[in-house]
């Protein structure tokens, strides 16, 4: 007889009061989120940040712009056209009073036979955008043919569209989640215990979410990452535990001693499983990329609770249902299905090298597809095409924006000024610098501007700037010691070569101080920073979780059989996500792969499908442990665990998958590919390799130098 008088089971009421209190509080506080997050979280500390900044402190850049995109009609005259643009305009200026706009009516750049646009600047910093953005719409709703775009539209309608997205995802995973629960545990009482700890997990992980947001800037794809990942640990984690206590009460034990061995045995599964999730996530926090702390610390707050709330309030719940857990039975669950896997298990270990080498030969097949992975950080693109805000930039990007595919910011700094020989003779220098380039178009200086070569012919007409008419090009280009050289390129801000000629810049002699900023420096820098941090990454989810593996298992040989079977898989993965993005199959629009993908995919689904892992090992260890025959455990562990590690993987599966119905498109990207590589581990994985090399490797799987 054991122990029945742990903690859990005799305060098991006062824990159910403590949870529904703490989920009431945080969830007042999880339905504040929304509005506190703001951002795609691309951004990272550096000298495009620093050259933001001077470029709105010190030469008035706008804080935030609204693009405006007239587009003519048929029926139109250019008259009427511009008439239309002018009132419009006009409207915008009287009510909401930005700092400027640069109307197409003035500029002929923004001005072609059918389309034009307007951009509509903001100085002020706390400037509220919301109302801004909503007063604009209300003055060009009822008008055809204009539209409203810009960065701060965008980033409302990704929120929005993510906040759609969850609310799609939810009506389509829970219901699936729920059936397949139904099969695996037989009761409604037992299934609907596993979504409760999930929507716990969500709402205080929201709750906690929210305070953090004031403190952490947030970025708005949380509200998808956070809610995927708690909610199918949550009922990963509770649907091992409740299929653990079912199997313990069916041995006779009672509710008590049943919960004991649960929280003994199950408990230890889940909190080494979930260790490997949590340094897997946590091992990004190296990378200093907003997206990847946010989603990090998202990630860890709602694994942290989701192991609280299992451990914790699933026993109490289970010692106050006691054997009501098996009320409602709509399904019958079948007890004889460890027959079943027992003779799967049977048939894998008899033909153990062709099994191994199929499986190994269909991984094989799908990392092919990995060579031609195009990595892009996702903008506009990021929302589906049905968006105005996203068909409208589209536009204007491919209408106005050819000749220059993107600028460089150079800011410049000299003491004793620019307006001087001196200082012009230092200004000509870096201009010849720049135009030697062969990706360089265009160089915007004061000698660009006069069409003059000559320091000192330049100097004497600076003497009377107005005569010459240079005044506006000063007054935008020198601030003092300070000078700013837009630099324009004929590359894509986002190519290789245009991050190439940056990174170079960067590093070179200058004959002044000089900071680069401009898109295509911020590229340069998130992607630098991904490739100077991934090994570290690696190496701290792969160090960490053969340390936490060999602990569980007291093996060498199993934790370094794990981890290459994960990186197999996981690469395998990345393969099928670009077959299927980037060619654009099964009705996906073609788009390059986010950026973040295989950074967060590998370090979430490296330590998610070590759930699966320990779940089975530790099975199979309690049998060998028992009989030190290792193809008995090994067939004796996979008919016991399998059912329950598919069932726990088609509700992950369901879960993330749901996510590809979804309009966002890194999000998707991000679901599937978690669904697919838990797919693959679930089945090639799991059921052909694990068994397969268990059976190959004989009792050296439980090979341990210095055992005692």
């Amino acid at each position: 007889m054991l122990n029945n008088s742990t903690p859990i089971i005799r305060s098991w009421k006062i824990i159910l009061a403590t949870w529904l209190i703490i989920a009431v509080i945080f969830g007042f506080f999880a339905t504040k989120l929304p509005s506190k997050l703001e951002g795609d979280g691309f951004r990272t500390d550096g000298d495009y940040e620093k050259v933001q900044q001077e470029l709105h402190d010190t030469f008035h850049y706008p804080e935030n712009t609204l693009l405006i995109l007239f587009e003519k009609e048929e029926s139109q005259s250019a008259e009427e056209f511009q008439s239309q643009i002018q009132s419009i305009l006009t409207d915008i200026e009287k009510t909401s009073e930005p700092s400027a706009i640069d109307s197409p009516l003035v500029n002929n750049a923004f001005m072609k036979e059918q389309f034009a646009y307007a951009a509509v600047h903001f100085d002020d910093e706390s400037l509220e955008m919301d109302p801004v953005i909503e007063d604009v719409q209300s003055i060009i709703k009822d008008k055809n043919g204009v539209f409203l775009t810009g960065g701060p539209v965008i980033s409302n309608d990704i929120n929005q569209a993510s906040q759609d997205d969850l609310k799609r995802a939810e009506l389509i995973g829970l219901p699936v989640a729920l059936i397949v629960l139904l099969l695996a545990l037989g009761t409604v009482a037992a299934s609907v215990l596993p979504l409760i700890i999930g929507g716990v997990t969500i709402v205080i992980g929201f709750g906690i979410l929210s305070f953090i947001a004031d403190y952490v800037d947030l970025a708005i794809f949380i509200l998808n990452i956070a809610p995927m990942l708690g909610l199918a640990l949550s009922i990963d984690f509770s649907l091992l535990f409740i299929n653990r206590y079912k199997e313990e009460r069916a041995n006779g034990r009672s509710i008590d001693d049943a919960i004991n061995v649960t929280i003994s045995k199950a408990g230890h599964s889940i909190l080494f499983s979930a260790m490997c999730v949590f340094i897997g996530l946590g091992s990004v926090l190296l990378i200093d990329i907003d997206i990847f702390k946010n989603v990090a610390i998202g990630g860890m707050t709602v694994i942290a609770i989701a192991v609280a709330a299992s451990m914790t309030l699933l026993p109490a719940m289970l010692k106050c249902l006691g054997d009501r857990v098996y009320k409602w039975k709509i399904i019958r669950s079948n007890h004889d299905t460890s027959n079943r896997w027992r003779t799967f298990a049977g048939f894998v270990m008899k033909r153990p090298v062709l099994v191994a080498t199929l499986a190994l030969a269909v991984l094989g097949a799908g990392i092919l597809p990995v060579k031609n992975m195009n990595l892009a950080i996702p903008g506009a693109d990021a929302l589906p095409a049905s968006f105005e805000s996203r068909t409208a930039y589209d536009t204007i990007e491919k209408e106005f924006m050819k000749e220059t595919a993107s600028t460089v910011y150079a800011i410049a700094e000299r003491d004793g000024g620019w307006l001087n020989e001196d200082g012009l003779t230092v200004m000509k220098e870096l201009q010849n610098k720049f135009e030697q380039e062969d990706h360089v178009s265009g160089v915007d200086t004061l000698f660009s501007i006069s069409s003059l070569d000559d320091p000192a012919q330049l100097a004497s007409m600076i003497k009377q700037p107005q005569a010459a008419g240079l005044q506006t090009a000063i007054d935008g280009l020198v601030k003092g010691e300070q000078l700013l050289i837009p630099v324009s390129l004929n590359v894509e801000a986002s190519s290789d070569e245009a991050q190439t000629l940056v990174r170079n810049w960067s590093a070179a002699y200058w004959p002044a101080g000089i900071q680069f900023g401009g898109q295509p420096k911020f590229n340069q820098e998130l992607y630098d920073e991904i490739y100077d941090k991934i090994i570290p990454v690696l190496a701290v989810i792969l160090i960490s979780t053969f340390f936490i593996l060999m602990a569980a298992f007291r093996s060498i040989i199993i934790p370094l059989k794990a981890i290459l079977m994960n990186v197999i898989s996981l690469s395998s993965t990345f393969g099928i996500l670009v077959w299927l993005f980037q060619g654009g199959r099964f009705g996906l629009e073609p788009a390059d792969i986010s950026l973040i993908l295989p950074v967060l995919v590998f370090s979430l689904v490296f330590g998610l499908s070590m759930d699966y892992e320990v779940f089975l090992i530790s099975r199979i260890r309690e049998y060998y442990i028992e009989t030190r025959d290792n193809t008995y455990a090994t067939v004796e562990g996979l008919a016991g665990t399998s059912k329950i590690i598919t069932s726990a993987a088609l509700i992950m599966i369901v879960i993330t998958g749901a996510f590809a119905f979804t309009g966002v498109v890194p999000v998707k990207q991000i679901g599937i590919g978690i669904a697919i590589a838990i797919a693959i581990d679930a089945t090639i994985v799991r059921l052909l390799l694990v068994p397969s090399l268990m059976k190959l490797l004989g009792t050296a799987n439980w090979w341990m130098p210095f055992r005692r």
